[in-house]
């Protein structure tokens, strides 16, 4: 599919015809892969800015300079739209977290996951931004919370071997991946914010936490409080 939009708000005075060339200049054309990824780019920023029940079909068509048959025409509505947006948004920060699991050793593995986490909030704000708020659109990729246990399901294994290793219960590896992976989340939602302190200090302090919590771990952890069940 091939869409025009008008580029040159110029007119022509009543007794002057443009020139052919000029004609042919005054509009763009735009194929449909292009108009897509437009769209979609235009989504992300509102989405991120105003959020899904804020943004309205009307200018995600308004600032693409098209009509509103034109985004019903790619996405089938702003459903679809904000669906595409938050499925690529997901695959790219797991993508991110995975592919940053190299290392060896344990806590080289607790410093790159937070790093992972940490970039794609610097690099891609917006759709960090769009991921952590409550969407009322059902995603068949699920929400921010099936993402970070995604995620968390990646440290299990890395959790397990440890926990073995040291005689603690590897059945309990992905409810300690779970929190590990969930701390480190929520402080991202912190620091998308406040930015400060800078990233490798936050990334120092989630690590530094996080380890010497497991460094000193108790096979059979106790309550001390009243309360036992």
């Amino acid at each position: 599919m091939i869409d025009d939009v008008a580029t040159d708000s110029s007119t022509s005075s009543e007794n002057t015809r443009p020139s052919p060339s000029a004609r042919r200049t005054r509009r763009v054309r735009m194929t449909g892969k292009e108009r897509r990824e437009q769209l979609l780019d235009i989504g992300r920023t509102l989405f991120a800015d105003k959020g899904f029940e804020g943004t309205s079909v009307e200018e995600i068509a308004s600032r693409a300079g098209v009509s509103k048959p034109v985004v019903y025409e790619h996405f089938g509505g702003k459903e679809g739209l904000y669906a595409v947006v938050v499925d690529r948004e997901m695959r790219q920060l797991l993508d991110m977290v995975t592919s940053a699991l190299t290392a060896g050793h344990p806590r080289e593995l607790l410093e790159q996951a937070a790093f992972a986490l940490l970039d794609y909030i610097e690099t891609y704000t917006d759709g960090f931004r769009i991921l952590v708020r409550d969407s009322p659109v059902a995603q068949s990729t699920g929400t921010f919370a099936s993402l970070i246990s995604d995620i968390a399901t990646q440290v299990e294994d890395i959790l397990g071997l440890e926990f073995k290793a040291r005689g603690f219960d590897p059945k309990l590896a992905p409810l300690y991946a779970q929190a590990l992976v969930g701390m480190v989340a929520l402080t991202g939602q912190w620091w998308v914010n406040a930015r400060k302190p800078k990233k490798s200090e936050v990334a120092a302090h989630l690590v530094n936490l996080a380890w010497h919590g497991l460094e000193n771990l108790e096979a059979k952890p106790r309550l001390i409080g009243h309360r036992k069940s």
